[in-house]
């Protein structure tokens, strides 16, 4: 008897069309093999043997039981290290209804504001949360972690300085260390001094333009910073405070004393350790540099019939719009982290995060308290969650020793080792503690723990939102409402050209619960690790063998950061064979935004090259531009298949001439999901590219994040990789780019997962059934909305890019009419006007299935007979359903006075009738939202009620 391999295999299930469905899509391109058509998309001299040949597929169940064993490996004690990251305790209700829940983490980011306004108010509430607590002005919607958002803090107060002779940044050293590291890394590249202080003294030298203090510090002190701030305020410089959000629930807030900028993480705030994240990092500073401040802002508006609506307020501000002009290249946030962070705190309000808080520095007192009974000296100091023991080496060390083997981790400092309390600690752990530390576990009484606190007296979190949804029930009910706001990969296809919103499998997003993974302190021992690491080699081999390059670093947290971390390889190795004063990057005009920031960013001078009316890059003006900047340039940046959506024939030439004239190419990963197993960025002649883990790679977009982005380099950059941010800075080395070393470790499992279960021939038929499915959308829509794009066969890569202009001019009808209009027929707009104004960029990715592409372009038929309608007169310009698009249920109520009917607007096809997605909101009013800026939760009771 023989038995057959079982035919349903993951690929089966990741790959939307099914093998019966290639033939009629082949039939309507005129080709009859997929090998055919990707013989005339891909470019015969850049294609290579099938990279992870030998990797073979592996089952769902197979791979999670290999994610299991390596989980296993992780040794997950109680680390009580501190530096930044606590063990903390995610309401269930939380976790089942958001974390694990794809309405929420396979949603895109909020430009389409109509269709995501239930994500906004969760991020209204966190905006809210964090204004609230840090006693600033305004806040945005967060940033990739604190040491980062450190940086970007440096970086405005820098651009907000007057006094140019001020060069330097003073840096208190109990900071965060991997704070201080990353500081460094990004104040370097830009000409910044940090200077690293112990006293006010230091601070207040006449070139220093802003401080940085950590509060309660690195050791959970908590300093007064009133003096210092009023001496650098007379001192025209910036205090930049680095505070523990949840231990302002307490404290007196930063905005109290003075504060320019408070940045910090919202990790305590539900979220898992997960070796590094994601967490939401906060940023807020005053209402007077909300132009400036990185990262997104949500914003209360109103829509077209006058309802509160929420929007992204003031996106021209956003940086990487900014292009070269910009001093950050952020466009990602963690949203899904931030939408945790504030529902954590919606479940607990005021008197619950204060209950956490209090009990942390009762249980700290109380230790300390202990400790100092029994013989041991204490620092002493007023302390929110730490207690420092000072001993000689000898003694910390078998301390520490006997920690490990009692199953915890403590912090080892020079001269002693310190003990961070956090949310899961009880009474019954502190004995414990006590004991392991110093033979007994009596425990000492502590009258008034908090009087020596500086406490605050002021109201917060006076919201309705922090105090309705008390039972599990209201709190279930609220989440599931917000969700039900939101068109997400649950309720179709998201069509947007160079973002990628393929399939994110339960099975890839399961480990991420898992105790070996989640639990994980970022610098827990290397020996405790081993599970981490073990995936991590994996990671980086697989990596490595799928873009050709000789090495891979994890540690960027975001394509911004990859890139930011591969430009800057490219200048210290440039550094270190004497040509230090390279510093001109050329940049294609279709490049990426952040492209643009990035090359800014790093100190270069960005020389833009034009694109040719075929959208590829304009070899005689690179060659031209190349040789006019031959003692200077540096780098360029290309985007592969390009921005355009072709595979550029010319690639390796381009590349060619820009390392004939000194430079290094950096390729933009963004379009990663056309080469795997195809072509690959060494292939083509690239030294450096990033990877958006979180296109390619099936990471969930979250609402706007989290993300990965990291860097494969060639051999003669491998030395230039980031560098341990934990580790002493070397300035011939590449700094430290994020937080923690391998950025937001707990989400790499599921890249991990995705390729493992692929294997590699899986890999590479999704980058063909890919471009199968782009040229499939490409071809049936062409007749209707013109192709603008085309390779040199007539075909597109994975992406298209439709031409709408002429429209403008007949109809009446812009883009995002079309966009508002496929709302009603429950879509996401594809990519609106970018690269090119006035058009649609549509990316089907390889996880649709053909009847989700074929209910797509049918509605942009229709939407094409629509707007013919407006052409013939049937409908005026100026009332028809585009121009009134979204309509809401409330539309159909009352009295109708459009040119066209009910039925019309919101049942346009009769599938509709069947399963409609209700928009929330109507168009919403952008100039009203930025003219009438509010930024936290200021709707009225009775709109709340109403949501």
């Amino acid at each position: 008897m023989t038995y057959s391999d079982h035919p349903d295999t993951f690929e089966q299930r990741h790959l939307g069309p099914r093998s019966s469905d290639h033939s009629k899509m082949l039939q309507s391109l005129g080709v009859e093999t997929l090998d055919s058509l990707i013989d005339q998309i891909v470019p015969e001299n850049i294609r290579i043997d099938l990279p992870l040949s030998n990797l073979a597929a592996a089952s769902e169940m197979e791979s999670m039981q290999e994610l299991r064993e390596l989980s296993e490996q992780n040794q997950v004690k109680r680390s009580l290290i501190g530096m930044g990251y606590y063990a903390s305790i995610l309401p269930p209700v939380i976790q089942r209804n958001i974390l694990e829940n794809p309405g929420w983490y396979t949603a895109y980011t909020p430009y389409q504001a109509e269709i995501s306004q239930g994500r906004m108010e969760a991020l209204l509430n966190y905006q809210t949360l964090v204004t609230d607590l840090t006693g600033m002005d305004i806040a945005n919607a967060s940033l990739l972690d604190e040491a980062t958002a450190a940086a970007e803090a440096v970086g405005l107060c820098y651009s907000l300085n007057r006094d140019k002779s001020k060069k330097a940044v003073a840096v208190f050293a109990d900071c965060h260390p991997q704070t201080r590291h990353v500081v460094r890394t990004r104040a370097e590249a830009l000409g910044i001094e940090v200077r690293e202080i112990t006293s006010d003294e230091e601070a207040l030298k006449d070139d220093v333009f802003a401080v940085l203090v950590q509060y309660p510090n690195t050791f959970g002190e908590v300093n007064d910073y009133s003096s210092l701030s009023q001496k650098l305020k007379a001192n025209k410089a910036f205090l930049i405070v680095a505070a523990d959000l949840l231990s302002l629930s307490v404290l007196v807030p930063p905005g109290e004393f003075g504060a320019d900028v408070v940045v910090g993480s919202t990790q305590r705030f539900g979220l898992p350790m997960g070796w590094g994240g994601p967490h939401a990092a906060y940023f807020a500073t005053h209402d007077a540099h909300k132009r400036q401040m990185p990262g997104r802002l949500i914003g209360v508006s109103k829509d077209a019939s006058g309802n509160p609506a929420l929007r992204l307020s003031l996106q021209t501000r956003e940086q990487h719009i900014r292009r070269e002009k910009a001093t950050s290249n952020i466009c990602t946030a963690q949203v899904l982290p931030a939408v945790l962070a504030s529902m954590y705190a919606v479940y607990h309000g005021k008197e619950g995060l204060q209950g956490i808080c209090k009990r942390i520095v009762e249980l700290t007192a109380v230790l300390g308290a202990s400790l100092e009974a029994s013989g041991l000296a204490i620092r002493q100091g007023s302390s929110f969650d730490t207690v420092v023991v000072e001993c000689d080496a000898e003694k910390a060390k078998s301390i520490l020793t006997k920690a490990v083997e009692a199953g915890y981790n403590f912090r080892e400092l020079e001269g002693g080792f310190a003990v961070s309390l956090d949310e899961k600690t009880a009474p019954e752990e502190v004995a414990s503690l006590a004991e392991v530390i110093s033979g007994s576990k009596d425990l000492v009484d502590v009258v008034e723990p908090l009087s020596d606190l500086p406490i605050r007296n002021d109201e917060i979190l006076s919201h309705p939102v922090f105090s309705l949804y008390r039972s599990e029930t209201e709190m279930m009910r609220y989440m599931k409402r917000l969700e039900n706001r939101d068109i997400s990969l649950t309720h179709s296809m998201i069509p947007l050209g160079s973002c990628t919103m393929k399939l994110n499998a339960a099975a890839e997003m399961m480990p991420l619960s898992w105790p070996g993974f989640s639990n994980m302190h970022p610098y827990a021992p290397e020996d405790q690790c081993r599970g981490y690491l073990k995936l991590c080699d994996d990671l980086e081999k697989w990596l490595s063998e799928l873009t050709g390059f000789e090495a891979i670093s994890l540690q960027p947290n975001a394509g911004s950061q990859g890139e930011y971390a591969g430009l800057l390889a490219i200048k210290k190795y440039q550094e270190s064979i004497g040509q230090g004063g390279r510093d001109v990057c050329l940049v294609p005009q279709s490049a990426h935004g952040t492209n643009f920031a990035s090359a800014a960013m790093i100190g270069y001078q960005v020389v833009i090259v034009k694109c040719d009316e075929s959208g590829n890059v304009d070899v005689d003006d690179l060659n031209e531009k190349a040789k006019l900047h031959v003692d200077r340039l540096a780098a360029a940046m290309v985007t592969y298949p390009s921005t355009h959506g072709v595979f550029e024939t010319r690639i390796q030439e381009i590349c060619a001439c820009v390392h004939d004239h000194g430079g290094q190419v950096y390729m933009d990963g963004a379009n990663m999901n056309a080469q795997v197993g195809l072509t690959s960025p060494a292939a083509i002649g690239a030294d450096v590219c990033h990877l958006n883990l979180h296109k390619t790679f099936c990471i969930p977009h979250g609402g706007g994040g989290p993300g990965m982005g990291p860097i494969g380099v060639a051999k003669h950059l491998a030395p230039f990789l980031p560098s341990d941010p934990i580790s002493e800075f070397d300035l011939g080395k590449t700094g430290a780019v994020s937080a923690s070393n391998y950025g937001s470790g707990c989400i790499l499992t599921i890249s991990w997962a995705y390729i493992r279960m692929m294997g590699g021939s899986g890999l590479r038929e999704a980058s063909r059934v890919a471009m199968l499915n782009a040229n499939y959308i490409a071809q049936r829509l062409d007749e209707y909305f013109p192709v603008l794009y085309k390779g040199d066969q007539g075909n597109v890569a994975h992406e298209c890019i439709l031409d709408l202009r002429e429209w403008k001019k007949s109809a009446g009808i812009e883009v995002e009419d079309v966009a508002k209009r496929l709302i009603d027929y429950g879509f996401h707009a594809p990519t609106m006007s970018w690269p090119v104004p006035g058009t649609l960029m549509i990316e089907p990715t390889e996880s649709e299935a053909l009847a989700e592409m074929d209910r797509f372009c049918e509605a942009m038929i229709k939407i094409h007979g629509e707007i013919l309608k407006v052409v013939s007169g049937d409908w005026p310009m100026e009332d028809n359903p585009l121009k009134n698009a979204p309509h809401t249920a409330e539309d159909l109520l009352g009295d109708w006075e459009h040119a066209y009917s009910r039925e019309e607007a919101v049942f346009p096809i009769e599938a509709l009738k069947h399963a409609k997605y209700w928009p929330p909101v109507k168009r919403v009013d952008n100039v009203y939202g930025d003219r009438n800026l509010f930024c936290s939760c200021v709707m009225p009771d009775e709109v709340v009620a109403k949501a």
